[in-house]
């Protein structure tokens, strides 16, 4: 889903991700075509990543985007969205 569109979702996490992976990227004086190469993917992935584009995300590229960027994941507990039925437990 492209950043503009928020039909609420809750993509607010994508969008966090796209706006610093491109702020960092900026920052650090590379063009999508330099940390693609040094992320060892595709010009495409780092575009639709920093777009908020999720179909195209995968874990793994992800990371590899982020170290290059000097940057990490953190998992950190949320809001839980679904829930087991005890029945199930």
């Amino acid at each position: 889903m492209p950043l503009d569109e928020d039909p609420g979702g809750g993509d607010s996490w994508i969008r966090a991700l796209a706006q610093a992976v491109r702020k960092q990227r900026k920052a650090l004086g590379l063009t999508q075509e330099d940390l693609s190469a040094l992320a060892g993917c595709g010009t495409v992935f780092i575009h639709d990543l920093e777009s908020g584009r999720k179909p195209t995300l995968r874990l793994n590229k992800l990371v590899d985007v982020l170290e290059v960027l000097g940057l990490q994941l953190t998992l950190e507990p949320g809001k839980q969205r679904i829930q087991v039925s005890d029945r199930l437990s």
